[in-house]
């Protein structure tokens, strides 16, 4: 990909699942794919913090017939803040941490250049948890998976790795997989007006974090992408994380119509 001419993949109103307190959570649907085939709709949802279910949100989320919930955060913020509340909406629920620590513990601070920081971070993924994500991936080919969410804390970093490799291996079109993960700038937008309003703790935890660690760089996607294909294919990549071609032909059966 040489230039990021991205799609309009946010005017759909299916896209966004609009919730008070929950701000990235996005159906993938609608996606043109492989062999002329198409991501089907209410089948596979990417999000933020699904901790911060309640009340109506709840309610909303339940209409959607949630079956698996994968939580791509660390132990320490399961410990911290909870998970999806599957006490109330029972599903079945995978906590696959594809990181052991995020980058505030880490305490990375060369953070300047979004753009830069942002693809080291998301090949640095790829390198410390591949099996992880190859986890995560086989655990949504299972039978009966579907519907089903991924997410980690903002919806955007890990999440967003995963659901390149999701897309990436069905054949959606790069500059598709980039737009879809560019939809998490307004969704950060959304998290930083509800935190101010309602969330102070949290809107002091954003206000001290690094610009680039709440930065959604379209180009720092491209870039990953770009350097995964010099070798191959995404689909290629993802088998030699560990996904067996057998799970990605299932979940082609079930994501693409």
């Amino acid at each position: 990909m040489t230039a990021l001419n991205l799609p309009d993949v946010g005017s759909d109103p299916r896209r966004l699942i609009a919730l008070d307190a929950v701000h990235n959570f996005r159906d993938m649907g609608g996606y043109p794919a492989a062999g002329g085939h198409t991501t089907r709709w209410r089948t596979l949802f990417r999000a933020d913090g699904l901790y911060r279910l309640a009340g109506d949100d709840l309610e909303s989320v339940r209409e959607l017939g949630l079956r698996t919930v994968i939580d791509l955060r660390s132990h320490a913020e399961l410990a911290d803040r909870g998970t999806f509340p599957h006490d109330l909406h029972p599903v079945d629920f995978h906590h696959v941490p594809v990181i052991d620590s995020t980058w505030q513990h880490l305490g990375r601070t060369d953070a300047d250049d979004p753009v830069a920081f942002l693809e080291w971070a998301y090949n640095d993924m790829l390198r410390e948890g591949p099996q992880r994500f190859a986890q995560a991936i086989e655990q949504l080919s299972q039978a009966d998976a579907f519907p089903a969410v991924f997410h980690c804390a903002a919806g955007k970093d890990r999440t967003g790795v995963l659901a390149m490799l999701l897309l990436g291996s069905l054949g959606v079109p790069h500059e598709y997989i980039v737009a879809d993960y560019a939809l998490t700038i307004e969704g950060i937008e959304r998290l930083r007006a509800w935190a101010q309003r309602e969330a102070p703790q949290l809107w002091e935890r954003m206000a001290d974090t690094p610009t680039a660690f709440l930065a959604a760089v379209p180009e720092a996607m491209a870039r990953v992408i770009d350097s995964i294909c010099e070798v191959g294919t995404i689909r290629d990549y993802t088998l030699g994380l560990g996904v067996t071609p057998g799970a990605l032909d299932r979940l082609a059966a079930q994501l693409l119509e």
